[in-house]
């Protein structure tokens, strides 16, 4: 864990590339030195369905959510979401300049007890690094 879930408005296709904004999602999280590098995932999915304020068809909006493990305090937490959000808010800025947009973060701590993974990943990123 982390991972991040980004819904989006369906009408930003033309404004933004996705990809490219999950690329600075998953590069500002890894650059908070806080999560492992093998439990990073960052998705995106396009709503094609929404309604927003006034009902213009030319408002957007991109909503993230990050779940993350316990145990990190709540001052840590914070930076690191204050970093992951201006990381991405700098990236949206040509969207917020010629759109009607709005943009939200949201981080959420799943509770151990009721969260199940299975990840190969981190035993192949450590046997990279050991080994080439």
């Amino acid at each position: 864990m982390p991972h991040f879930t980004i819904e989006y408005s369906a009408n930003l296709d033309d404004r933004l590339d996705i990809g490219a904004a999950c690329e600075v999602v998953r590069k500002a999280a890894v650059e908070t030195g806080i999560f492992p590098l093998g439990g990073i995932r960052v998705r995106a999915v396009k709503c094609e369905h929404y309604a927003i304020a006034d009902a213009r068809q030319d408002y957007g909006f991109l909503d993230m959510v990050l779940r993350i493990g316990e145990g990190r305090d709540l001052p840590t937490r914070k930076k690191a979401g204050e970093q992951i959000f201006q990381a991405l808010s700098r990236h949206l800025d040509p969207v917020f300049a010629s759109s009607k947009f709005a943009l939200s973060f949201d981080m959420q701590i799943n509770d151990k007890d009721t969260s199940w993974k299975r990840n190969n990943i981190h035993d192949a990123l450590k046997a990279e690094a050991a080994y080439g």
